[in-house]
């Protein structure tokens, strides 16, 4: 799939206004057929357009109140060596290969200052991590977007 049409759009900017929209409240909202919507939703899923189906938890309740970014700067020759381990540390939630001076970043949840301090700790052991630079998250102020994309016209 190259590009979505009119269809496609409407269809995930409902899901983006809903993301628990049964096929028939969405083909009701939209003026569509459920065979339709759901024929859409099909073929979207098997384009790839759909990233995870995930849902986003709360770490909180978990016991882990404070999020932080965790810069890593490595030696390039050992950066599959270096995300294989990072990804073993359970309180990594997500990490993002960057270009520029900054080689991951790493979002990690933890209970306090003293576990931030343990979990920075874990990665700057592994072989291969040359130093870290540590932010404590002060909250979401933009969460993850997709809406104003789909609004524009194509």
């Amino acid at each position: 799939m190259t590009g979505y049409d009119d269809v496609d759009r409407a269809l995930l900017e409902a899901m983006g206004r809903d993301p628990r929209a049964t096929v028939v409240a969405l083909a009701d909202r939209l003026g569509l057929s459920r065979n339709t919507v759901q024929a859409r939703m099909a073929r979207l899923e098997a384009s790839g357009a759909f990233l995870s189906f995930e849902r986003s938890i709360d770490p909180t309740p978990l016991g882990y109140p404070l999020e932080a970014f965790v810069s890593v700067h490595l030696r390039q020759k050992q950066l599959t060596e270096v995300i294989d381990r990072i990804a073993e540390i359970p309180e990594v939630i997500q990490a993002h290969g960057l270009s520029g001076t900054v080689d991951l970043l790493v979002r990690v949840v933890c209970r306090d200052a003293h576990d931030l301090f343990r979990i920075d700790g874990e990665i700057l052991a592994i072989d291969g991590v040359e130093r870290t630079e540590t932010s404590l998250a002060m909250g979401e102020v933009i969460p993850y977007r997709l809406g104003p994309l789909l609004e524009r016209p194509s």
